[in-house]
């Protein structure tokens, strides 16, 4: 029995980047011998081992053909006759088939270490087509080291492009979908994984509501990157460079779906398009089995952005209207979110990077007078049921106008 650490640790202690996990593959044994020697088995699929002491996973040696279509579509051979080399062989990437010996040497057999240098990501063997979720790890792979001057190579974008045309990526299954954006949301520079789906044909199957985006035309003096496509990724980039949480980067990528049906005669005009774009972000959400709490934000954040970026000119019932639309007086981190959305959106535009954005503070202000409110003092009063709700809300409408939002109710 011998172990060898492999995949993205390897890859990462050749790039000086810290491992956030350390994986091992076992050759010459047998899931019997690895019980026997204390592992505890976790794998479904295929024979995977928690370590007694480090609980760090241990895979036995395998090989695998490819027997359906989608993720689970292929047969695992594991066996004490696999060797490293084959178990490397079915992996995506040189870069990831690398392992590191016990005596610290390095077996590359396909060039990953090259290919490192080079800044390249390339698949290791044609076999690569035989999972479509590949397309998504690549795609992955690419958003988190495009910023360190990869690219992908184009016999592997060749390869990307056949496996959209064979309809093979209609194959993946919404939560595996889901799992691998999840992860590309949270890199620094989550817009690149979009980008290189939209390159290799992926993005019009799995993101249509986005792809529709690309070639609709926005106002030149608002949006000098005209684009709406090229809008929507830029406000998911400033998004992350806010370092927000992932229900604001999915909120940011969907907030301009509507814009997509709006007719081209009112180009570059999308007037409506907040109210057009929800049945659009739900559908995406529902599609990718987005969690409850992110898909409710990101469509409450399509409907009501615009009412954000107008705040100062809004009525108080109007304000109002948005915070109970939020349901903020009981769930405020909706709102808090939805002010970061519009924070990016702003600066999502070429040349608008720094631009000043006052209107968080008057949304901040405006509820923080609404908040402070007291509704004990109206049953106090000796109010009673729909009469408390009625005195609390003209009471919260006049707090409103009295942080500036004084037109008529």
């Amino acid at each position: 029995m011998q172990t060898y650490l492999v995949g993205g640790a390897v890859r990462d202690e050749l790039l000086g980047l810290a491992a956030s996990e350390r994986d091992w593959v076992v050759v010459g044994s047998t899931p019997q011998a690895m019980q026997a020697a204390g592992y505890t088995p976790v794998g479904r699929d295929f024979p995977v081992f928690l370590h007694p002491e480090t609980k760090e996973e241990y895979a036995l040696a395998r090989t695998e053909r490819k027997s359906g279509h989608g993720y689970h579509g292929f047969v695992f051979q594991a066996g004490s006759d696999v060797t490293l080399e084959q178990d490397l062989r079915r992996r995506d990437l040189t870069i990831n088939a690398m392992a590191r010996a016990p005596d610290g040497s390095l077996i590359d057999p396909f060039g990953g270490q090259q290919d490192l240098q080079r800044r390249v990501l390339r698949h290791v063997s044609p076999a690569f087509v035989e999972d479509p979720l590949r397309i998504l790890r690549l795609a992955r792979f690419y958003c988190r080291f495009a910023p360190l001057g990869f690219q992908v190579a184009a016999e592997t974008m060749a390869l990307l492009r056949r496996m959209v045309t064979s309809g093979e990526v209609d194959h993946l299954v919404p939560e595996r979908v889901w799992a691998e954006t999840e992860r590309a949301l949270l890199h620094d520079e989550p817009q690149l994984f979009f980008y290189l789906l939209r390159e290799c044909g992926a993005l019009a199957r799995l993101f249509p509501e986005l792809d529709a985006l690309f070639g609709v035309p926005q106002p030149m003096e608002h949006h000098p990157e005209i684009d709406s496509g090229v809008h929507t990724l830029l406000v998911l980039g400033q998004s992350a460079a806010m370092q927000a949480p992932l229900v604001v980067r999915y909120a940011a990528l969907c907030h301009d779906f509507g814009k997509a049906r709006t007719p081209p005669q009112k180009w570059p005009a999308h007037h409506g398009h907040e109210e057009a774009g929800v049945p659009l972000a739900e559908a995406c959400s529902r599609r990718l089995r987005v969690p409850r709490q992110i898909r409710q934000e990101a469509m409450l954040a399509t409907r009501w952005h615009t009412h954000v970026h107008r705040f100062a000119v809004l009525r108080p019932g109007t304000a109002l209207k948005l915070f109970e639309a939020l349901d903020a007086f009981r769930r405020p981190q909706r709102l808090a979110h939805l002010l970061q959305v519009c924070e990016a959106d702003v600066r999502g535009r070429v040349g608008f990077e720094q631009r000043a954005y006052v209107q968080p503070a008057l949304v901040r202000a405006a509820f923080a007078a609404a908040t402070a409110v007291d509704a004990q003092k109206f049953a106090a009063a000796g109010l009673q049921g729909a009469d408390i709700a009625a005195a609390l809300r003209r009471a919260r409408l006049a707090a409103i106008a009295r942080t500036g939002n004084e037109d008529a109710v």
